[in-house]
């Protein structure tokens, strides 16, 4: 007869919903108690989007090929791209994590499957939220200003997190094939291309023909031309079923993937 349990088994828990919430909720806490015991590591990430926000808008300075006021243009990118590079950190968590044996212990303790990525998922799109805050009230400060509907700021805004919340699970399935920290920054050499090759600081129409259309076709680009229709903001397009759809469909895949990874982990 065995005498260890693995996740979810030892006392029934993990089986019904108040459980799973709970446990769920107690790994959340975890993550934000992190927060505390790390502020630097928070008020970098809080404080790099706006100092790229300040760099290309006054230092590189832009806005070749587009109408209207450059700092309307930019802020909405800036937005979409603190989404994206939000999965650097949500990568480093988890390796951190899986290299002091932390996964392991949750997953020898009576605790629902999943709890630890629920945990992790709910605290990453808190801080997501918090740093756009952060960039709309320094963009706001710099002159950006929505013409939008309310129902339709709120929309892009929700467009943003789904994003984030898509490249969340990414990130998360990523970590956990990578294993270890050091592999983040192979990781990063990668994000860098995606968040710049995008429509973030400037429109396609003034790139080369190939770029462009690799530029058009970046899932980034179709969440930054949406919610610039959304805010009201120069160089907006109606592409707010493509910015669900690419989220949604990355998503469907990385989800599942890392849900099969983690349940991997104890065998």
């Amino acid at each position: 007869m065995s005498t260890g349990t693995t996740t979810g088994v030892a006392s029934g828990r993990g089986t019904t919903l108040p459980w799973a919430i709970a446990d769920s909720w107690t790994m959340t806490r975890r993550e934000l108690a992190h927060w505390a015991r790390q502020p630097v590591q928070v008020l970098v990430g809080l404080v790099f989007p706006v100092m790229l926000l300040v760099m290309f808008g006054y230092l590189i300075g832009g806005g070749k090929g587009i109408e209207g006021d450059y700092v309307d243009f930019l802020v909405p990118g800036m937005l979409a791209l603190t989404m994206a590079f939000g999965l650097e950190s949500t990568m480093l968590a988890v390796t951190q994590d899986l290299n002091k044996g932390v996964i392991d212990r949750f997953r020898a303790m009576p605790m629902t499957n999943g709890a630890v990525l629920v945990g992790r998922s709910v605290a990453d799109m808190l801080q997501s939220a918090a740093a756009l805050a952060v960039m709309a009230g320094v963009g706001y400060a710099l002159g950006w200003r929505v013409h939008g509907s309310v129902g339709a700021v709120v929309g892009a805004f929700g467009l943003l997190l789904l994003f984030r919340f898509a490249m969340l699970w990414m990130g998360i399935w990523l970590a956990m094939l990578a294993g270890r920290p050091e592999l983040v920054q192979a990781v990063q050499i990668l994000v860098w291309p995606v968040g710049f090759l995008s429509n973030a600081f400037t429109v396609p129409s003034t790139m080369p023909g190939w770029l462009g259309a690799v530029v058009e076709w970046n899932p980034m680009s179709a969440t930054a031309s949406s919610v610039r229709f959304l805010f009201g903001n120069p160089g907006g397009a109606d592409e707010v079923a493509l910015a669900l759809a690419w989220p949604v469909g990355l998503v469907a895949v990385f989800f599942p993937l890392a849900v099969r990874r983690f349940a991997a982990l104890s065998r």
